[in-house]
C-alpha cells in the first residue's frame, strides 16, 4: 500500500508528461489528502493536468474513520467491486499520478520499520496506474491501483509482517496513452502488472523535517543496491 510519495516538480509536467501544470502549488511530498497533480485524458484524447486530493474519497467526507476508510490505494483485483471505486472504473476515469519516487516501510531489521525509497533510475519521472473522481463541489481526487506483489523481489520485502504484499501499477511510459484512453474494463485490466525489479532503485529515506505521519519510523539502514539489477541483497 502507497500513501507517501514523491510528486513531480512543475517543469517535468511538461518536459516529461507534455503538459502544462495549474497555478496551484503542492508539497514535495504527498500525503492521503494533499493535493497533488495528475495527468489524464480530455474529451479529445489530449492528456492534461488537474490538481486532486489523495484518497478516492476524502476523508472529511466520507462519514468513516480515518482508519476504517483509506482509499488511496485500490486492489485491481476488486476495483470494479468496490463502491468507492466501481464508478470511476467502470466510467473509464482513468489517470496517472506523475511521481519521481514513492516510499514504503520495511521491518527487515525487526518490529521498528525503515523507510525506503523506491524510484526509476533511468527515467526522470513516472506514470502511476490511477483512478479519478470528481466531487459534486467540482474538487478532484484519486487513487492509485495496486497488484499482488508476492513474488516481486522488491515490493515482496516490503509492508509489515503478515499484511499483504502488494505493489503500485507503473505503466511504462510508450503505454501512457493508451492507459489514459482505455475505456474498456477488460483491457484496462491487462495494464495491471508491477514494474520489472531490475528497473527500480532503493536506498534508506531520512524523513523530512516536519512531515506529520512517520514518527513511528525509524531509520535503519539495510544492504540495497542503488543500481538496476537484484535490490535489498
Amino acid at each position: 500500500m502507497c500513501t507517501n510519495y514523491d510528486p513531480v516538480p512543475r517543469h517535468l509536467l511538461q518536459d516529461v508528461f507534455g503538459v502544462d501544470a495549474p497555478p496551484t502549488e503542492w508539497k514535495p511530498e504527498t500525503l492521503p489528502g494533499d493535493a497533488a497533480p495528475i495527468v489524464r485524458a480530455d474529451a479529445k484524447g489530449r492528456r492534461e493536468c488537474i490538481i486532486a486530493g489523495f484518497g478516492l474519497m476524502q476523508r472529511s467526507r466520507s462519514g468513516h474513520g480515518a482508519r476504517s476508510f483509506e482509499t488511496m490505494n485500490a486492489p485491481s483485483e476488486k476495483v470494479g467491486e468496490r463502491c468507492s471505486c466501481s464508478g470511476p472504473w467502470y466510467r473509464g476515469q482513468l489517470c496517472l499520478v506523475p511521481a519521481t519516487a514513492i516510499y514504503e516501510l520495511n521491518y527487515d531489521a525487526g518490529p521498528q520499520p525503515s523507510r525506503y525509497k523506491i524510484w526509476l533510475p533511468d527515467e526522470l519521472a513516472f506514470g502511476i496506474a490511477a483512478l479519478w473522481r470528481a466531487a459534486a463541489d467540482g474538487s478532484h481526487s484519486f487513487t492509485m491501483l495496486t497488484t499482488k506483489a508476492d513474488h516481486h523481489p522488491v515490493m515482496s520485502r516490503l509492508h509489515a509482517p503478515g499484511k499483504a504484499k502488494r505493489g503500485v501499477v507503473i505503466v511504462p511510459r510508450a503505454r501512457w496513452d493508451a492507459w489514459l484512453t482505455c475505456r474498456d474494463p477488460d483491457i484496462a485490466r491487462s495494464f495491471m502488472t508491477l514494474y520489472p525489479a531490475g528497473q527500480m532503485a532503493t536506498e534508506p529515506a531520512p524523513v523530512l523535517p516536519g512531515l506529520k505521519g512517520h514518527s513511528a519510523v525509524v531509520e535503519v539502514p539495510l544492504p540495497i543496491s542503488v543500481t538496476p539489477g537484484p535490490l535489498f541483497l
